[in-house]
């Protein structure tokens, strides 16, 4: 592999890693406040993806006021989700939650098989993003400097919001103890319902851009990036916002490279997901930025 060829892989990985980490991100925020797993996120990826593609395919506005009421559209059903799902068992037991999760996740992707069809639809690319740019010989794809820039933004954005807000405040309070949340006045339901929707947006984005990506859609596709996104999430340490990036960054790098330097492996290309959390399993459980958590019953 020449230089010019790794710098191609390099740039591929990284744009594949942005993806990964926007949709980590949600898991991780879920799981942050409710220690739960959210199984119907990919799914709502995928809706983000079908939302966008009817939109653009209308042609009654432009493509950028398409992707925005997409967006709202995702985010919309993602506070849906967590209201018809999961707010009615708040306070039974974390396997009810677990169940329903799963269970959503299957409603959602038979019901997209009954509304969408199984045929495979291409999603439209706009103009400006279908265009290359050649740097030293090296032939990249506009849209994969374009995902990066738009996953650093939105991680800014998102740790300002933690960190420096009342709302990140509570977000904060309710992930440490959910019970004294409450005690303290804090809208718990409110909260929750707030990470949702910033779990989904995030998804929403993640998901359009990968339809531009990749452009073919059908009903499933947000089955493996799914489950890839909550490994990504696991091995940086579920939980933790940076950790979620970190470990999204090494799958999609790990995943690019892997089938750049070994072609023959590229049928193996999804195994190296599970192959990179077992090992994480057994040499670092908590993840590479987790923490023990104590486990509430």
């Amino acid at each position: 592999m020449d230089i010019q060829e790794f710098l191609q892989h390099l740039v591929n990985g990284i744009s594949l890693g942005s993806l990964y980490a926007l949709l980590a991100i949600g898991y991780t925020l879920v799981y942050g406040i409710l220690r739960l797993i959210n199984f119907a996120h990919g799914d709502i990826f995928m809706i983000s993806t079908y939302a966008g593609f009817y939109l653009m395919s209308s042609a009654i506005m432009p493509w950028w006021t398409a992707f925005l009421l997409a967006i709202l559209l995702t985010c919309i059903l993602g506070i849906v989700v967590e209201r018809a799902a999961y707010r009615p068992l708040r306070d039974s037991p974390r396997i009810s939650l677990l169940i329903s999760s799963i269970g959503m996740s299957y409603l959602i992707e038979n019901l997209s098989i009954v509304v969408f069809g199984g045929r495979p639809k291409t999603f439209p690319i706009p103009e400006m993003f279908a265009k290359s740019i050649s740097i030293g010989g090296v032939t990249i794809p506009f849209l994969s400097f374009v995902i990066p820039v738009i996953t650093i933004i939105i991680l800014t954005a998102l740790m300002h919001i933690v960190h420096n807000t009342k709302t990140g405040m509570a977000m904060r309070a309710v992930s440490t103890d959910y019970e004294a949340s409450r005690l303290m006045a804090i809208d718990v339901n409110k909260i929750i319902t707030i990470t949702f929707a910033v779990g989904s947006t995030l998804a929403a984005v993640g998901g359009i851009m990968w339809g531009m990506k990749y452009p073919s859609l059908i009903p499933l596709m947000g089955v493996m990036p799914g489950i890839k996104c909550f490994i990504a999430a696991v091995v940086g340490g579920i939980g933790n916002i940076k950790g979620a990036v970190i470990g999204g960054f090494i799958l999609g790098l790990g995943e690019i490279m892997l089938v750049a330097s070994m072609p023959a492996l590229s049928g193996y290309r999804d195994a190296f997901a599970f192959i990179l959390l077992i090992f994480i399993l057994l040499v670092k459980p908590t993840g590479l930025m987790g923490k023990n958590l104590a486990e509430k019953v």
